[in-house]
């Protein structure tokens, strides 16, 4: 249940709060007031997406803000639970959507930021809203499948077949792979077969390239490191008055001192490392003056080497470690290639095993919507008497399609509705009026919902009707009602008349702006808004005592069903 809603700078709505309780609340007011904001604002908190659109205009940001109060049974704590949001049953859930020109829209639900997922999946236990479009849901027939399954609570059995469906289909992809055109295959078999010989033909190893660079370096550079070793040699080592002979002196010398002046001493050790450093190092510089031998054999093999590396690097990937990588994988695709009898014949196993098993839950499904499509039936034929279509026909068709496969089942489901007796169903999209499709609509709906304690929204569902039909679609919501809170727009007097909670929804025109405000009207001010309902701009004192009548008429009947 939904206790409050706050709003701030969305649309025309500059600051706006409301508190609701359980029963049938009803948002009033003129057309075009802004009562469609305060749903699309509810939309939002149940997960519907948002864009910064909605952002009033000279605001920089907005906030939608709501306190709901679930059943303790409600299945919105197991995805709390799930999302590791910290929840207590027994106190409130707030959510909040905070709405910004930069694009950085957040999530909240109790103060832990979370994501727009999240939120879908809690909204979806919070609140159902059924707004003017859900009419043209209903004449979409790809969605009665999707309400006779909502009915019939096969969300564990779709996934069954889910799962089926893709299993078969992975097979069956991988096996239609093979039976591709036999020139193609024998076209990629010496396409893969030249790459293959090509990479294994220079044998490519990993560093190599940069092993080779560094040797072409070397020898590009034979005289001028030759030059560089030998006088560094010398000065550490050959010179009379070389490095070494010098530091050789300095640890005599200091020696010598240590043994009048302790603190020379401490110059021991790092005199004899610099003296180990400077050997090793003319050994180095010795050594590799040896080892440049300049050769224009070795330059012209190891230029080679590199084009060669280059080109393979630019065919297979710029790496030598993705040119072995292409290797494995080209290695891998001929095998397949070349074993595909073999392979054929498993795969066919395979798509016999993954078929009888999709054929198996495919029929559990059918079976079960076939089942389920009758109770839909009379349960929705039940109800349509609840709102002026006693002798309407609803019914559920379910035509299993033996060549489908789809990751819903094979069944083709669609509507068929007849308002009128003597007049044999037909698709619902061929028969039903606009005001006859508001009413099955908020039938179907009501039907569907089951019982688990939601926030039910209606926006404008008396669309098209008025009268006794009006009263009757009332009736049905305030029945609703007592099972779920219930939030009803409407322009209908005889449906505001059974408002638990009557909230009026007004625009105010400022000289250079214009806002939206809404409060909760008392008891006379529902018989002034009742009354404007009835008789236009000019409320007389007729309608006064007509909304007096509706209002009591009500109030009696509430009465009597408690009786």
């Amino acid at each position: 249940m939904l206790t409050l809603l706050r709003i701030q700078n969305v649309a025309l709505i500059d600051k706006l709060e409301v508190e609701l309780s359980a029963g049938l609340c009803l948002l009033t007011g003129e057309t075009g007031s802004g009562k469609s904001i305060i749903v699309d604002s509810l939309g939002a908190l149940a997960g519907s997406r948002v864009t910064n659109d909605l952002i009033k205009q000279g605001s920089e940001t907005a906030t939608i803000e709501g306190e709901f109060r679930p059943a303790k049974t409600s299945a919105v704590w197991i995805e709390l639970d799930k999302a590791g949001i910290e929840a207590d049953s027994g106190s409130p859930l707030v959510i909040r959507r905070d709405i910004s020109l930069a694009g950085k829209n957040r999530v909240f639900i109790n103060g832990q930021l979370s994501t727009a997922g999240v939120l879908k999946r809690v909204g979806d236990h919070l609140v159902d809203i059924h707004g003017q479009g859900e009419q043209a849901a209903l004449y979409d027939v790809e969605q009665h499948c999707l309400l006779l399954d909502e009915f019939a609570e096969h969300a564990s059995l779709l996934k069954k077949v889910q799962a089926a469906y893709d299993a078969w289909n992975k097979v069956n992809t991988q096996l239609s792979t093979l039976h591709r055109d036999e020139n193609e295959k024998l076209q990629l078999i010496d396409i893969l077969t030249f790459q293959i010989n090509e990479i294994e033909r220079v044998s490519p190893v990993v560093g190599e390239d940069d092993e080779l660079d560094a040797e072409k370096r070397r020898l590009a550079n034979s005289e001028k490191i030759t030059s560089l070793s030998t006088e560094l040699y010398n000065t550490l080592y050959d010179d009379e008055n070389s490095t070494l002979s010098t530091l050789e002196r300095s640890a005599r010398l200091t020696a010598e001192l240590g043994e009048f002046d302790a603190s020379f001493r401490e110059f021991d050790e790092g005199i004899r490392d610099a003296i180990a450093v400077v050997n090793e190092l003319a050994r180095t510089a010795r050594d590799g003056r040896s080892k440049i031998d300049f050769s224009p054999e070795r330059q012209a093999e190891i230029e080679d080497r590199l084009a060669t590396l280059s080109q393979l690097k630019r065919k297979y990937g710029g790496t030598i470690e993705a040119i072995l990588e292409h290797l494995e994988t080209s290695q891998d695709k001929l095998a397949q290639l070349q074993n595909d009898e073999f392979h054929e014949e498993e795969l066919r196993k395979q798509l016999t095993a993954a078929e009888t098993e999709y054929d198996a839950i495919a029929e559990r499904l059918s079976s079960s919507r076939t089942a389920a499509a009758k109770k839909l039936n009379k349960s929705v034929e039940t109800a349509l008497a609840d709102v002026a279509l006693e002798r309407a026909v609803f019914e559920t068709r379910v035509s299993a399609v033996s060549e489908k496969s789809s990751p819903t089942g094979r069944d083709d489901v669609e509507f068929y509705f007849s308002a009128n007796p003597g007049e044999p169903p037909r698709p619902l999209a061929r028969v039903a009026s606009g005001g006859e499709a508001s009413r099955l609509m908020l039938t179907v709906k009501t039907v569907i919902a089951g019982n688990e304690p939601k926030t039910s929204v209606f926006d404008e569902v008396d669309t098209g009707i008025g009268g006794r039909v009006a009263e009757a679609v009332g009736k049905k919501l305030k029945a609703l009602s007592r099972s779920q809170q219930v939030l009803c727009v409407t322009h209908q007097p005889q449906i505001a008349a059974l408002a638990d909670i009557h909230i009026v929804v007004e625009k105010q025109h400022g000289r250079d702006s214009t806002s939206v405000s809404a409060r909760q009207l008392t008891a006379d001010e529902r018989v002034d808004e009742i009354a404007r309902m009835l008789a236009g701009e000019s409320i007389t004192d007729a309608a006064r005592e007509n909304a007096k009548t509706m209002i009591a008429a009500n109030t009696d009947r509430v009465k009597g069903a408690k009786n």
